[in-house]
């Protein structure tokens, strides 16, 4: 296999030598994606490796590619990423991707997890009870969104769907924003990965946009985080991506 030196480092650093079938059963294949991802995509990402395990991990949830996240799950575990904050994305993804996305993933996660001596359940990270959670909810809406553009989404939801902005602002918000064991930023760049890796969620992509922008996200973050995961969405989906962090970060 000829791979570049940039890509064998790259490669080692995350994977330390991991050997895919795809060497053994499509070796053109297996040389053109690593010199790909692990040198251009590279090059042309400078998100901490960190960062960048935290969305391709959830990238590949949205996208239910249970073998790499298997693969790519030990890679984070390599340059450091903490259990707890590897347990944090699974449930970060539930309210954006849903349970029936992520179950599968919780069980391979814990799988790993014991075979590598990590005991579960981890230390706990809520903060909120079930009578302050919707309160909280709501002001981290207002902190990432505005005030002004939370309370015209509660006007304007028409009679008999309005239980839904309480479902947001107690469940998504509330249950599992509040919780420790990732920061803001962090969040909000895994559901900003999330909602790009999703079909037909543009109008939340553009939201998700600002509000990275809110916590301090800035746009070159965004369109590194998108490069990263350029490799595991295609093109189309990198693209829109792109388009929509333009339009709102102009």
């Amino acid at each position: 296999m000829q791979l570049t030196n940039k890509a064998k480092e790259n490669y080692d650093k995350f994977l330390q030598n991991y050997n895919s079938t795809l060497e053994e059963t499509d070796p053109e294949l297996a040389e053109i994606l690593r010199n790909f991802i692990y040198d251009e995509v590279e090059e042309n990402s400078l998100l901490p490796d960190r960062s960048k395990m935290l969305i391709i991990l959830a990238t590949l949830i949205t996208n239910q590619s249970m073998k790499l996240y298997e693969i790519m799950l030990q890679a984070a575990i390599n340059v450091g990423v903490k259990p707890v904050e590897i347990k944090e994305i699974l449930y970060q993804t539930i309210p954006y991707a849903g349970l029936s996305k992520v179950y599968d993933f919780i069980d391979i996660t814990n799988q790993v997890f014991d075979e590598i001596g990590i005991d579960v359940p981890l230390p706990g990270q809520s903060t909120t009870n079930h009578e302050n959670r919707k309160q909280k909810g709501h002001e981290i809406q207002v902190d990432y969104f505005g005030e002004e553009n939370i309370s015209a989404m509660n006007e304007n939801t028409p009679n008999g769907q309005k239980h839904i902005n309480d479902f947001l602002e107690g469940f998504c918000f509330g249950d599992f924003y509040t919780r420790t064991g990732l920061t803001d930023q962090d969040r909000e760049l895994i559901t900003f990965a999330i909602l790009l890796s999703l079909r037909g969620c543009e109008n939340q992509l553009r939201g998700h946009t600002a509000a990275n922008i809110a916590v301090g996200n800035d746009k070159q973050t965004l369109i590194y985080a998108v490069t990263t995961l350029m490799p595991y969405i295609g093109f189309p989906r990198t693209l829109n991506a792109f388009a929509i962090v333009n339009e709102i970060c102009n």
